[in-house]
């Protein structure tokens, strides 16, 4: 089904092809990447020999809620439980065979292999789907080495397979880490290489421009209504046979085979923005099976916020940072030449997008693509210059730079289907995590409340979540977050400013997880810290993992990392 749909994600940050990497930005997270082509399996290929699915068919029954089980002392479900311990302990006798990553994948002097889970764990010798992995090995001395670390860097939807770039690539950042562990990353369930799902066929997902996402009228709003529930029924169509198990506790328990399938006892795991989230529920339901945890940028977790109010939280966050980086244009006017005060640049801000919603940039970049490519500085410093240097461009004259920069590549078509890919599986996890609203009235109030105070994204943020109001999968209670006995003390590091996780779902997991310690960079906002250059945290990063210590577990506060600059050479 063809479905247009706004070109903006929350946790996912969409192609920005005008910021600084050595892919294209899909997901970005402490500087990680996803790398581009990566082929679908789509619905007819997704289920491995224990099971065959019809390829596009939905089985009458098939989407009702699977069974959850008695409760147990963890959340989760008995039979849940039962079922993640009979495919870990398969997957610690067969292991990963592990071989060269195939060339497509863009993972050079990487190891791939594959991790078999069960679709629903309650059913543990029903359908399977295989996790696609990927390893370097650690670099330091065979009595250096201290297991896997794991790692995944947000979404949901993001792939993590990039993670053991940072060691061939030699990042300074990690060299002290890779000597102890093997650097590890999966696709999660639905992503990427294992058992892609999809919602509508890419091509169509890309095409631009996009409906401007701020309502002009009623009828506006019924037309992105109508968008919505179309986008819902094609994610039952295409894959629905997938949706009542795309969830962060099975994701969590995919985590658990992976652990028990590298042949660690106790998993070590590095989570960034949605993979915080991802950690606090694993830390909850498999407490005896970590040895340290960091997480980096922090979803709220408690179950109030997931996901609906996350989304209205993170749109005040986000209008915030918008506004810190318009402060610092501003500042450097003598180079941008937009405005010498925030208030000219965000004058400058709204009469670009009058001008696009006239008449799209190109033919192609409309209210929905500049907000999707200036939202990447609020994201993230690293795209600070980038994107105030392609408005510069566009300025002066050169809409090319700004067309290229924030317009679709229609010839693109493996990127294509990974950003769709990203965005199925984002909606699909977020939708059946939690119950949400079906009151088109509460949408509308809250989210013509938050717009008054926080323009920037809020009415394109309600439009990319609002197919969950009418979602066809079942939608579950999420996890209750908490300590349970044998968690280990956790690292937890958050700038203040971020916008994609507001700095309060820091302090919440804090209470949440006793004995762990909260870093925060004070006076920052890039989101995914410990992928930036800042010894006060870097070091305390580096001595956790290959001590497990905690620097006397009392709370650290750092300055923030340096502000990006304008190229000295032109500077005036």
């Amino acid at each position: 089904m063809s479905k247009e749909r706004p070109y903006t994600l929350s946790f996912v940050a969409w192609e920005a092809k005008g910021f600084p990497s050595a892919d294209r930005v899909i997901i970005a997270a402490s500087g990680d990447t996803l790398s581009r082509g990566i082929p679908t399996l789509r619905s007819n290929a997704i289920f491995g020999a224990a099971g065959t699915a019809v390829a596009g068919a939905l089985v009458a029954g098939f989407l009702a809620a699977p069974s959850a089980g008695a409760a147990s002392s963890v959340p989760g479900g008995a039979a849940e439980a039962k079922g993640v311990k009979i495919a870990a302990d398969r997957a610690a006798k067969s292991g990963v065979k592990w071989q060269d990553c195939p060339a497509d994948w863009g993972l050079d002097k990487i190891q791939c292999g594959w991790v078999t889970v069960p679709v629903d764990y309650a059913k543990p010798n029903g359908r399977t789907i295989k996790i696609a992995v990927d390893r370097t090995r650690s670099t330091g001395k065979p009595s250096e080495r201290q297991g896997s670390l794991v790692y995944n860097p947000g979404g949901p939807g993001g792939s993590g397979l990039s993670f053991p770039k940072r060691v061939v690539t030699g990042n300074p950042l990690y060299a002290n880490i890779a000597k102890a562990y093997d650097f590890v990353g999966f696709d999660p369930r639905g992503v990427g290489h294992s058992a892609p799902i999809s919602c509508v066929d890419p091509q169509e997902f890309v095409k631009a421009p996009k409906a401007d996402p701020v309502p002009g009228s009623e009828a506006d709003k019924r037309a992105q209504r109508k968008l919505a529930r179309e986008y819902a029924d094609g994610c039952a169509e295409r894959s629905g046979n997938m949706l009542p198990y795309m969830t962060t506790a099975n994701t969590a328990r995919d985590v658990d085979v992976v652990r028990a399938a590298l042949g660690d006892k106790k998993l070590n795991y590095l989570g960034v923005s949605y993979g915080t989230y991802l950690g606090a529920v694993y830390g909850t339901l498999f407490p005896n099976h970590v040895r340290r945890m960091i997480v980096d940028s922090v979803v709220n977790p408690d179950r109030d916020n997931i996901w609906y109010q996350a989304n209205l939280e993170q749109d005040i966050a986000f209008e915030g940072r918008f506004k810190d980086w318009e402060d610092w244009v501003a500042k450097n006017d003598s180079y941008f030449h937009i405005g010498d005060t925030r208030a000219k640049v965000q004058a400058e801000w709204e009469k670009l997008r009058a001008t696009a919603k006239k008449q799209p940039v190109g033919g192609l970049v409309g209210p929905a693509e500049l907000i999707n490519y200036f939202q990447g500085a609020a994201y993230y410093d690293r795209s600070w210059v980038p994107v105030a240097e392609t408005w510069k461009k566009y300025r002066a004259g050169d809409e090319k730079a700004l067309v290229q920069a924030a317009g679709p590549d229609l010839t693109d078509k493996a990127g294509n289907i990974t950003a769709e890919n990203g965005n199925a599986v984002y909606t699909a996890v977020e939708c059946a995590d939690t119950k949400w609203p079906t009151s088109w009235a509460k949408w509308d109030r809250d989210n013509t409340r938050i717009h008054r105070q926080a323009p920037f994204m809020t009415w394109a943020n309600a439009w990319m979540n609002l197919p969950c109001a009418t979602w066809k999968g079942p939608q579950y209670t999420p996890v209750e977050v908490a300590t349970h006995k044998g968690l280990p003390k956790t690292l937890i590091v958050q700038s203040d400013r971020d916008a994609a996780t507001p700095y309060e779902g820091a302090v919440e997991l804090h209470k949440r997880f006793r004995g762990s310690q909260l870093i925060t960079e004070k006076g920052a906002g890039s989101h995914g810290v410990t992928g930036l250059t800042n010894p006060c945290v870097n070091q305390r990063v580096d001595a956790y993992l290959l001590t497990g210590k905690l620097d006397g577990g009392s709370d650290v506060t750092c300055a923030p990392h340096a502000t990006p600059e304008v190229p000295k050479a032109t500077t005036k």
